[in-house]
């Protein structure tokens, strides 16, 4: 499957300035599968070593952190060799080897002649334990995200519906398509973007086999849990991830400890929260009190909302069928608000963007606002039937008048009185960051 982070990747191979890649992302998003397919097509050999599989692998790196050593003792190792500029060495769930980590800063500064690319599924997690020496600024880094809608059209055999919503958008004139890829958008609500899902829907086109995947997805992510955190760290872990669902079938999606458990508080879950965030489980929303810059200025790190980072794994953990999503008339009520919301914020942390959401004292709220990369602060409304909603953003455009406003919904493209209105399906085709 084809996405997007390759274009990342060559950029990397071909900077003459490239220090060691370390790219982070959730367990199962397609990190190992994106960079074994970039090795096999743009080096002469690729060099494998998963260091969570392999106690030989480790054991290089125990000895001592000289690259010349460590490259002949792992070329012997695979059979491999590695050679410098040919060959991409590839150290595999790097968190679980501390020496490995550390080792790429020495490879930055002794042997820059290696291409080396770590991943790491917990790195997050790893790193913020006390025995972990992260290599500040040895390394160049990329995120990889579950796969965007527009990877899902590729996958789907779609790629006509990609370039005509990327021409609509240029002018925000009326996409012919709409009705489509309305429904394409729906069928990836439901299937959502981790690899191993969009694999088993376009393989078999049985949403049974799609909910399988993500239930095993779901479960590797609580076995992780177990594997990288204590066992009174495990249970509220686990405790918060569990209760996402509930969290966005609220009304009011902001977050709130007493849906965990009753008499919860922050002081007993904030670190499991944090744990979840840096395992690129969960995307946090903060809240802002102010439309200006600079927005972390103003943000309320006590109040915000919790999205997770697939909206098929949230989907599944709703426990809704697949044709109850595909099949009703779209709505912004229920969980199907929700799933959206989580759609959006998703699509706007893969494009580059923080997203936080701002509110103000008299109750007006605006799903999400952000900054584009001429420094405006843009606001963003999933727009609903209730008028509460419009009420809210005309509220923050009287306080701020800000340079525009995008309302995402099921509409088709348009753009009045300030308002890009932008239909939920092209998300990925707006350019907000440089």
């Amino acid at each position: 499957m084809e996405r997007k982070i390759v274009q990342d990747l060559f950029s990397w191979k071909n900077n003459p300035q490239k220090k060691p890649l370390l790219l982070q992302g959730a367990r199962q998003v397609g990190k190992t599968y994106s960079l074994l397919s970039f090795g096999k097509q743009h080096y002469k050999s690729t060099a494998y070593f998963s260091l969570e599989e392999s106690g030989e692998y480790t054991a290089v790196f125990e000895r001592d952190l000289k690259p010349e050593r460590i490259i002949k003792e792992l070329s012997a190792l695979s059979g491999i060799t590695i050679m410098p500029q040919d060959t991409l060495i590839i150290f595999d769930e790097v968190q679980a080897c501390e020496k490995a980590l550390t080792s790429l800063k020495y490879f930055a500064e002794r042997a820059p002649e290696y291409h080396i690319a770590a991943a790491g599924s917990l790195l997050g997690v790893a790193v913020k334990r006390e025995k972990f020496s992260f290599p500040v600024g040895k390394v160049d880094m990329l995120s990889l995200y579950p796969m965007d809608f527009e990877e899902f059209l590729w996958a789907v055999g779609k790629k006509d519906v990609c370039e005509l919503v990327r021409s609509s958008i240029i002018e925000f004139t009326p996409l012919s398509l709409h009705d489509t890829a309305m429904d394409l958008y729906k069928t990836y609500l439901v299937v959502g973007g981790m690899p191993a899902a969009v694999m088993e829907y376009v393989q078999k086109r049985d949403f049974d086999f799609v909910k399988v995947a993500q239930k095993t997805l779901n479960n590797s992510y609580v076995a992780d849990m177990a594997k990288y955190a204590t066992a009174q760290e495990t249970i509220r872990i686990k405790a918060a991830w569990e209760s996402v669902p509930a969290q966005l079938a609220k009304e009011n999606r902001k977050f709130q400890y007493k849906v965990i458990k009753s008499g919860a508080r922050a002081n007993d879950y904030e670190l499991a929260l944090n744990w979840l965030a840096s395992a690129g489980m969960i995307n946090k929303c903060i809240n802002v009190s102010e439309g200006r810059m600079p927005l972390s200025a103003y943000a309320d790190n006590e109040a915000f909302k919790i999205y997770m980072a697939d909206t098929g794994l949230l989907c599944s953990k709703f426990d809704i069928a697949a044709n109850v999503v595909l099949h009703t008339p779209h709505s912004f009520d229920g969980f199907k608000g929700a799933l959206c919301e989580n759609y959006i914020c998703q699509a706007l942390v893969t494009l580059g963007v923080t997203p936080y959401y701002w509110s103000s004292p008299g109750k007006a709220e605006v799903d999400f606002v952000f900054q584009d990369k001429q420094g405006n602060i843009i606001p963003l409304e999933a727009k609903s039937a209730e008028n509460g909603r419009s009420k809210s953003l005309r509220s923050y455009r009287d306080t701020y008048n800000p340079e525009y406003v995008v309302r995402v919904s099921g509409k088709n493209f348009g753009f009045e009185n300030g308002i890009k209105s932008v239909p939920l399906y092209a998300l990925f085709a707006l350019t907000f960051t440089d």
